[in-house]
């Protein structure tokens, strides 16, 4: 954990942040600037600043990120209608917050290209 960082003081419940899962590796809460009706943020309780940072060790935490999307997909009945998962990486990409997330978006219909 960073103390300077917003997602680490956030994982260490040191800062409110409406919270939807919790568990030893992975905090998911909603997003204060929501792009989607849902909008959540998924991450790792490890601070890894980038996904370019990831490594071999990283990749079940990865994984689990995605497993607990599905779980909050079900929970907020996106199955049916869709959803989009998203990693910014670096600050070109959009990434504002440098701590892993993984962006869960639905309720509305998304166009593509995105961005």
């Amino acid at each position: 954990m960073q103390k300077d960082c917003i997602f680490c003081n956030i994982a260490e419940g040191k800062l409110p942040s409406g919270i939807v899962y919790k568990s030893n590796n992975i905090v998911a809460f909603r997003d204060t600037n929501p792009q989607a009706p849902v909008h959540m943020l998924i991450i790792p309780k490890k601070h890894i600043s980038k996904i370019s940072d990831l490594n071999e060790e990283d990749a079940q935490l990865v994984g689990e990120m995605v497993l607990v999307a599905n779980e909050l997909v079900k929970e907020n009945n996106l199955t049916e209608d869709g959803y989009r998962l998203v990693f910014n990486c670096g600050e070109k990409a959009g990434q504002a917050v440098f701590h892993i997330h993984l962006h869960l978006l639905g309720g509305r219909d998304f166009n593509w290209p995105p961005g």
